[in-house]
């Protein structure tokens, strides 16, 4: 069996879909509200970026205990690379956009998140400043930015993988026959 008719695991790509989701969830909310975002809304948004980091957490620590699928051998080694580095940013967007979400929220109001409603989550130990709070704000900004245009370039790979080279970029991330890994 070739490289590239390896999948990833269900549970990896559960994963991978719902913090899709939600990032893109986020990301619209926020775009399509503009600077102001109605408090419901920013209730939903803050609720689901707590729950993008709680699963990023679980991804990682399956990523750590589960190898992933070996890239197709058809991929130019720039392309390779390149694949690498986006996962390895994305892992690290995931982490930092929602971080500095919750301790721009922390350090300005202080107010605990509410998860969707059902539970309060509190707010980080970190003082409250108008400066730490902006300087955090600036951090969220720029780095979710940053994630859409990885996002750009994500989607943009898969596609062309799957329709130009003809080659399985989608069917990897997706329920299907071929034997799961990682």
């Amino acid at each position: 069996m070739s490289a590239a008719q390896i999948r990833y695991s269900n549970v990896a790509v559960i994963l991978h879909w719902l913090i899709a989701a939600l990032v893109l969830w986020n990301v619209g909310v926020v775009f399509l509200t503009g600077e102001e975002v109605p408090p419901a809304l920013m209730e939903s948004h803050k609720a689901a970026g707590i729950t993008v980091l709680a699963l990023s957490l679980v991804r990682v620590g399956w990523r750590l205990t589960h190898r992933w699928p070996p890239l197709s051998d058809h991929l130019a080694g720039w392309e390779k690379a390149l694949a690498r580095t986006t996962h390895v940013l994305f892992y690290l967007l995931l982490f930092v956009v929602p971080l500095a979400g919750w301790i721009m929220v922390s350090a300005g109001r202080g107010d605990p998140v509410s998860w969707f409603g059902l539970f309060d989550i509190p707010a980080l130990p970190v003082a409250r400043s108008r400066e730490t709070a902006g300087l955090f704000y600036e951090v969220h900004e720029y780095a979710a930015f940053f994630m859409i245009g990885l996002l750009i370039l994500h989607i943009g790979g898969a596609l062309k993988h799957s329709f130009i080279d003809r080659a399985p970029g989608l069917s990897r991330m997706w329920f299907g026959n071929a034997p799961p890994r990682g």
